[in-house]
């Protein structure tokens, strides 16, 4: 078996590994960087989600490197794709021109971008990437992480054991915490612990978000329509309780008020992309879903390069209700019926969804899995919205960040601030049969406690895994945060490496804390917010 060390294991290659391994090799640190997925980027690019982001993303609220890699993704389509000049010149150019994001776009891209910001270390030898390889064992030694043992995602035989003195956990589920023995909360925390109002009063640690499995498609001439999957006749009759409809249908509650409305679709309407307003807190974008989370608008490319738009399918019906995708013994069976679940609805949309032209079904729908790089044609991986969620010495509540409970007085500010973020209190439907829960939040921070197990001492959540609630999971789990977060530990990592110290000590020692501060503000890491208010 090969052994590898580093003085960092990051451990998951989505937004929050590559950010860590980021952190740690511009303070000059060696790093082993894994990842199961063909591509880095997890939620941006493997499991197809174009970046949700709050009103301010174009002027401040995101750290430096975050902010260079949306630029990035600009400047990739400006010196590689046939942009109209009118577009080439939109210095806030959206290539998709969705409605949920001032930059909505291809995940290949990004995927093109995250390579690049990486090269130079891999070149230089200081970064070594493990892919695709997925985690199936560790060692640990009371409060220590010892070693991470690695197999081959298609060769079980192909083992690696990885050793380091940090070893940051910044896979989807939080997969190192129980293989550690770290401490950790699944589903929804009870009131009585968390004192939140929108909390059970009993706990129901599988109650979790709903996954999903997200694909492209474009409308073009001719019939794409793929073979009807094998549970179609299922889905199709599938109605959740509080649905007001079948889970294939435009009807659905409304997230913000649970009032059933009806969404529509029409695929290639012509808009103006430039006319596009992409701000949630204006309008949350999704009347139509077509535009919602469209990744390609073929008006922003020159006459004929693109034959139709592009749109992500991230929509209600494709949340997948049945059971948790991880921490039961059926996982597989959940993720694979998720992925039945998608395919019925393409199935439907091309076959027996009522038209806007008073037709049924849209044959035209092509499934692009060129766009999201998977053999089946859907995203290479399931959109994990709730991971394990790590014992932390901060856990930060729903009343630390509500504008019902804080008011005018915004979030909490924390006197360990490692960054910030900004998103609504955003639950999707739950495996316990719970509708969304979605609930204004004021801009908040990300406080070091929570990314301090109450235990271990050199294992650091770096992804979606830190010391939120189920609730708060909500507004910390978006693309920007998980990069602060993820860009927070590799820092604090490489701190604790160059001055000899812990994670627990930097944050107890009033010195150590401030000077770990000014070095993420020296790396462009915002700690606080300007005074604007929530949504």
């Amino acid at each position: 078996m090969v052994e590898i060390s580093a003085d960092a294991a990051v451990v998951g290659g989505g937004l929050g590994g590559v950010a860590a391994a980021l952190a740690l090799l511009r303070a000059g640190r060696t790093v082993v960087l894994t990842e199961e997925h063909d591509w880095l980027g997890g939620q941006l690019t493997s499991q197809a989600v174009p970046p949700d982001e709050h009103t301010w993303v174009e002027r401040f609220g995101v750290t430096a490197s975050y902010r260079s890699l949306r630029e990035g993704i600009r400047r990739y389509y400006r010196d590689h794709y046939p942009l109209t000049e009118r577009a080439r010149a939109q210095r806030e150019f959206n290539p998709g021109a969705g409605h949920v994001s001032r930059l909505c776009h291809e995940p290949r891209v990004a995927v093109a971008v995250i390579e690049a910001m990486l090269a130079p270390y891999r070149g230089s030898g200081r970064l070594r990437v493990l892919q695709p390889y997925r985690t199936v064992g560790a060692e640990a030694e009371g409060d220590r992480v010892v070693s991470v043992r690695l197999a081959h995602r298609d060769d079980d035989t192909d083992q690696v054991v990885l050793t380091a003195p940090y070893v940051l956990d910044a896979t989807e589920t939080g997969e190192l915490l129980p293989l550690t023995g770290a401490e950790y909360v699944t589903g929804f925390e009870s009131q009585s612990e968390t004192g939140e109002p929108s909390a059970p009063a009993v706990a129901q640690p599988l109650n979790m978000q709903a996954a999903s499995v997200c694909f492209a498609v474009d409308h073009v001439d001719g019939d794409h329509t793929i073979d009807r999957p094998a549970s179609y006749d299922f889905w199709r009759t599938y109605e959740p309780p509080f649905w007001g409809d079948k889970l294939l249908s435009w009807r659905c509650p409304n997230p913000r008020t649970l009032a059933i409305m009806e969404r529509s679709f029409t695929p290639n309407p012509d808009d103006d992309p430039q006319l596009v307003e992409a701000d949630q807190r204006v309008n949350p974008g999704d009347a139509n879903l077509w535009t919602f989370r469209r990744i390609a608008a073929r008006r922003n490319f020159t006459p004929g390069a693109y034959a139709s738009d592009i749109t992500l399918v991230n929509w209600p019906m494709i949340d997948y209700l049945e059971g948790p995708v991880f921490e039961v013994p059926d996982a597989d069976r959940h993720l694979a019926a998720a992925r039945e679940l998608s395919r019925s609805v393409l199935y439907w949309l091309q076959t027996e969804t009522p038209r806007h032209d008073g037709g049924t079904g849209y044959p035209g729908l092509r499934l692009r899995g060129d766009v999201t790089g998977s053999p089946d044609g859907l995203a290479q991986a399931a959109y994990i919205r709730e991971s394990r969620r790590v014992r932390a010495l901060t856990t930060v509540t729903e009343q630390d960040l509500s504008v019902a409970v804080r008011g005018d007085k915004g979030a909490v500010s924390y006197h360990d601030s490692v960054g910030v973020g900004m998103y609504r209190i955003d639950l999707h439907p739950s495996t316990g049969g719970d509708n969304y829960i979605d609930v204004a939040s004021s801009p908040f921070e990300i406080p070091l406690g929570a990314l301090l197990p109450q235990r271990m001492t050199n294992l650091l959540p770096a992804c979606k895994n830190i010391g939120t609630t189920h609730i708060t999971n909500g507004a910390y789990r978006l693309h920007p945060v998980e990069w602060n977060v993820g860009e927070a530990a590799g820092a604090l990592a490489a701190f604790c490496l160059d001055h000899a110290t812990t994670p627990h000590a930097v944050r107890e020692n009033d010195r150590l804390l401030a000077d770990y501060q000014a070095r993420l503000v020296s790396d462009g890491v915002e700690l606080r917010w300007p005074d604007v208010t929530g949504y």
